[in-house]
């Protein structure tokens, strides 16, 4: 008994079944949650190490280099980067994409902690993570109130930062801007000297008498006590009064004497704005495995809550400058948007052909019924509602009718034929079964390289991937289950009648399609008469539209800018420039933002912008985060905005702007093109550096061309006599904490108050570091108690040194960055290496990372996914026909889709990406299916009936036609939405739209006629290359061996003892 027969006896059996689908989807879909786009975690580990005030070049010496050398040793390593800027190291270490990244952390972090004695002793510990490309601030918000600055900071970081840590999906709470107390000792270099003092002696003696000491313990007769020396300091005064030496004539020389001891604040390093007010900025960023929507939901709803329990004690208010979740909701609401207008115009087209509401509702039952079902799925594989997902479900909605299409059309072919309802909907199934299982399995096939694809692209694709395989497969177990069941029940041969204006509709589309059919014959005759020229046309459209793509009609690139109304803009000044001229600057570029008409809010940090995923700290930079009106309340793209900014603020001196577009995973975009060169001679490496920068700068479509290490920065050098210095008793480690304490300052001391402990920074006063002459004015005590000063034994003097120093694989490297305007990155990159061909050294090396490198790794990946998705479908075909010629004749339809597709992308203007190329591969299984009907009628139709091929074609081209274009015409309207559709992320799926609708379409028009040209040409080279071979070789047929066999004398066996018998046959002849 078949499963459609059992469905059709006993429905009840597939009403529970589909049931039980449809409350666990209902309970998934309740407990699935929204995300931007599937967790993405790239096989990268960063190493952060802190070494202040030390210069790039010391950074790298001492820091990155020991760091890479440790870490080259990891087992699946790719690449090693290292960049090295003043005070910071950071090390990138990418692996292999087989590489297991928890146990890669493990070994990062215990190769660091082997050679952390290795690192200079003022370096802090090297800070080891994961990169998590959704691991960015969801909420970036600013708070203000009606406190003292100082007192406001204290406020948030008490009673605020943890209020919102403890939030479930919470992972940090960063606080930017703000005064922090700090208690500041600043010391007077002049009286230091006058005293016999030296710094690090006076730094030595505050540290010495601010300590706690748990002494042991005192046992009574009935009890037992702790003994703890209180030597912590409780107020001011006793820091003042600290005593530091007695002079000779027994005084005391107090802290007071020769340093000014403030309650004061942190030095500035960072300033945040929330739309021009002085804020706190609040940044809040979520766990890796937390839900960005649900982590910004909890977050507003605390807000609410503490602006209740504060705004009135002390105006607490806080002001959300962006919230990444909202774009998210945005997007899924824009592809549901979509998916239900897919529905609808779906439905449509089954009323306009089936010309009954009747059997539109028996196809449409297909939709609902395989959604609910995949939602299930969804649920059990741990998905989210994200805009793969949830667009993989709104590509379907054509797809999931076509099953249930072919299976009610062959239905009411039997109903015509007089049979009943339920042997009709049985024998209409069983004799398209086999199709219909092979026309689902050809999509299915083409998923499963896609699901198992590495790197970045597999992350992104393999959901939808999944989600495509799993509903088509519960829409072929609709159509082989619920289809049949309510054909049996409620089909009914419909009577057109003019009587009704849907009648006299209906009959008028009859008339349309009988003639297209009968104009489709005519062509059919035609392309089987003239095989030779239609093939010849047919492969001409094939090169003329793969042209497209070397001509330039057609880009590439890695993934669409989409326009999220959001955007970062940088602001660098000259290296050297201090954080008030920084502070200044950005209140000029501030208030140009301010005046464009699309700005909503702006969030300014100063002292800080980020580089993709990794912060830059420096007093020359800043970032202001712009978020733009809704695209409906404005008119200018953000693109247009970004350009009129840059345009705006070009005549600000010195200062370099740069606009960055907030990219797919949430951070703003590094430049789009980004190439590495590198070389074991660093000056050789800038000089090659400059020359590629100005060849770039030539090349259409490049902007903000730029290089990692372009400005030095002033710097003063001191150079020491060592002989002079070892003559005066000092050594290296003296002068070097001496000149740190007192320049940097030291502040590894704290002060407490209640159960806060701020910090106390010792320190040369502000007076005594701000003129670089002062600086040979120094002092240092030898052990002979003898006060040397730094110049006389050292030589000081400005020079300029590196602000950044980048390695590559362990050789020195510059990175150049440059945006992509107006043309697609990968077109752009590919004319760059053209204008670079033998003007390159050949000890220089260049590669291209970011974007580029990805689009390249994808486009290869996909490619091989292409190639295993043909393979599969061959073998699906194979199985189909028990034939290894027929699938060959259905393949065909595969590069004609190609024709459609590629011309569809050039009339949209669309690059090819990775939705673009996911768009072909799907077609890949999408269009097979009207080359599957055409073949199995022929097939059916030659043992059926013992018609000619040429005969059978005509008729199966006849007989397939209204539901190859019904299926064709249900997926392209259910495309037109992805493809035509605005909306949050539009630009991204935009292009799989017109992919799949172009592709679709040439397929139907080419499929029906070159497959039967195809089919009816391998039909007689069946024949006649047999034939061929056995003419070169003299060979038999199977017939023409058994009528010799025939002809043969009995006993004859074909060896050697039927020799004698044969040669008497021969004689007895011959005397006849």
């Amino acid at each position: 008994m078949t499963m459609t027969e059992l469905a059709i006896k006993r429905p009840t059996l597939v009403v529970v079944f589909f049931s039980i689908f449809g409350v666990l989807g209902l309970m998934g879909y309740s407990q699935l949650k929204y995300d931007l786009l599937p967790k993405i975690s790239p096989p990268v580990v960063v190493i952060t190490t802190i070494y202040p005030g030390a210069s790039p070049t010391e950074v790298e010496t001492n820091v990155s280099k020991v760091i890479e050398d440790a870490v080259s040793g990891m087992d699946k390593v790719s690449a090693i980067r290292s960049t090295s800027s003043e005070g910071r190291s950071t090390v990138v270490i990418e692996l292999a994409q087989s590489a297991n990244l928890d146990f890669s952390l493990q070994e990062a972090q215990r190769k660091v902690n082997q050679t952390q004695n290795n690192l200079p002793k003022d370096a802090r510990a090297p800070i080891v993570a994961r990169v998590a490309l959704d691991e960015i601030p969801v909420i970036r918000m600013g708070a203000t109130a009606n406190m003292p600055n100082r007192e406001f900071y204290q406020f948030m970081k008490d009673q605020i930062q943890p209020r919102f840590s403890k939030l479930s999906g919470v992972a940090q709470i960063t606080l930017v801007g703000g005064e922090e107390r700090q208690i500041r000792i600043n010391l007077n270099a002049d009286k230091i000297k006058s005293f016999g003092l030296s710094i690090p002696q006076v730094a030595g003696i505050i540290k010495a008498s601010n300590l706690d000491f748990p002494t042991g313990k005192v046992k009574g007769e009935e009890s037992q006590y702790v003994v703890r020396l209180a030597g912590k300091f409780t107020s001011l005064e006793e820091i003042k009064n600290i005593v530091l030496s007695r002079t000779r004539t027994g005084g005391e020389v107090r802290l007071g004497d020769v340093a000014e001891v403030q309650d004061g604040a942190k030095e500035t390093v960072s300033i945040s704005r929330v739309s021009g007010i002085a804020s706190i900025g609040v940044l809040v960023n979520k766990q890796g495995d937390a839900n960005s929507v649900e982590v910004s939901k909890l977050v507003r709803k605390e807000i609410t809550a503490i602006e209740r329990d504060f705004s009135q004690k002390n105006g607490l208010k806080f002001t959300i400058s962006q919230d990444g979740s909202l774009f998210t909701i945005d997007a899924a609401d824009a592809v549901k948007h979509d998916l239900l207008i897919a529905v609808v115009l779906v439905a449509f087209v089954m009323m306009l052909f089936l010309h009954s509401l009747r059997s539109s509702l028996i196809v449409m039952v297909a939709i609902p019924t395989s959604l609910i079902s995949t939602i299930a799925g969804m649920w059990a594989f741990g998905f989210s509602l994200n805009l793969m997902t949830l667009l993989a479900m709104s590509l379907v909605i054509g797809i999931l009718v076509d099953d249930s299409i072919v299976v009610l059309e062959n239905i009411y072919r039997h109903l015509e034929m007089g049979k009943h309802k339920r042997q009709a909907a049985l024998e209409g199934r069983n004799e398209i079964g086999f199709a219909a299982l092979s026309i689902t399995m050809v999509d299915v096939v083409v998923f499963v390289p896609l699901a198992l694809l590495p790197g970045i692209v597999g992350n992104i694709l393999r959901e939808f991937a999944v989600v495509v395989a799993i509903s088509t497969l519960f829409s072929l177990l609709v159509s082989f289950t619920v289809t049949p069941v309510l054909a049996s029940r409620f089909a009914k041969h419909e009577h057109l009648s003019g009587n009704t204006l849907m009648g006299r509709f209906a009959l008028w589309f009859e008339g349309v399609f009988d003639w297209i059919t009968l104009k489709y014959k005519g062509l059919l005759v035609w392309a089987l008469h003239y095989r030779k020229t239609t093939i010849l046309i047919v492969v001409a459209m094939l090169v003329a539209s793969i042209s497209l793509v070397p001509l330039g009609f057609i880009g590439a690139e890695f993934i669409t800018q989409a326009d999220r109304g959001e955007f970062a803009i940088q602001i660098e000044l000259p290296p050297g420039a201090t954080f008030e001229q920084t502070n200044q600057t950005t209140l000029q570029v501030e208030k140009i933002v301010a005046k464009m008409p699309e700005v909503q809010r702006t969030f300014v940090n100063v002292g800080a912008a980020s580089s993709g995923f990794i912060g830059v700290f420096a007093n020359n930079t800043a970032e202001i985060n712009v978020t733009l009106f809704p695209r409906e309340s404005r008119v200018r793209s953000t693109d247009d905005v970004m350009f009129d900014i840059k345009k705006n603020t070009s005549g600000i001196p010195g200062v370099k702007v740069r606009a960055s577009p907030i990219g797919i995973f949430g951070g703003a975009n590094e430049a789009p093109i980004q190439m590495v060169i590198s070389g074991t001679n660093f000056d050789e490496v800038a000089k090659a550096a400059k020359q590629i920068r100005d060849i770039v700068n030539e090349v259409p479509g490049t902007a903000d061309v730029r290089l990692s290490a372009e400005d030095g920065k002033p710097e003063t050098r001191i150079e020491v006599d060592r002989e002079k210095m070892a003559t005066f008793g000092l050594t290296i480690n003296d002068v070097g904490a001496s000149l740190r304490v007192a320049l940097a300052g030291d502040d590894d001391t704290k002060f407490r108050q209640g159960n806060t402990e701020y910090s106390i920074l010792i320190s040369l006063d502000q007076f005594d570091r701000s003129k670089p002459e002062n600086l040979g004015s120094l002092t240092f005590v030898n052990q002979r108690g003898q006060v040397v000063e730094l110049q006389q034994f050292a030589s000081i003097y400005q020079a300029v040194g590196p602000t950044q120093l980048q390695r590559e694989n362990r050789n020195s490297s510059i990175t150049l960055y440059s945006q992509a305007i107006g043309r697609p990155s990968g077109t752009v990159v590919n004319e760059i290496r053209e204008a670079m061909k033998n003007k390159v050294p050949p000890t220089i090396s260049t590669t291209f990372t970011g974007n580029q490198k990805n689009q390249e790794e994808s486009f290869s990946s996909m490619g091989i996914a292409i190639g295993v998705a043909i393979l599969f479908v061959y073998f699906v075909m194979v199985a189909l026909y028990d034939s290894y010629v027929y699938p060959f004749v259905v393949m065909f339809s595969v590069p004609v889709a190609i024709v459609g597709a590629l011309l569809a992308l050039a009339l949209a203007s669309k690059a090819l990406g990775i939705f673009t190329m996911l768009g072909m591969i799907m077609l890949i299984g999408l269009v097979t299916k009207n080359a599957i009907l055409i073949v199995d009628r022929t097939n059916q139709v030659k043992e059926e009936q013992g018609l000619s091929s040429y005969d059978a074609l005509l008729e199966a081209g006849q007989l397939r036609l209204r539901p190859i274009v019904m299926t064709t015409v249900a997926m392209i309207v259910g495309m037109l939405p992805i493809a035509v559709g605005g909306g949050a992320g539009g630009e991204w799926k935009s292009g799989l739209g017109w992919a799949l609708i172009g592709g679709l379409t040439s397929s139907m028009f080419l499929t029906l006629v070159l497959v039967p040209v195809v089919y009816i040409k391998l039909d007689h080279w069946r024949t006649s290359v047999p034939a061929f071979f056995r003419r070169i070789f003299r060979l038999k047929t199977a017939e023409e061996a058994q009528a010799e066999e025939d002809t043969l004398p009995e006993g004859f066996t074909g060896g050697l003892e039927g020799v004698p018998a044969l040669r008497t046959a021969v004689q007895d002849k011959d005397a006849q």
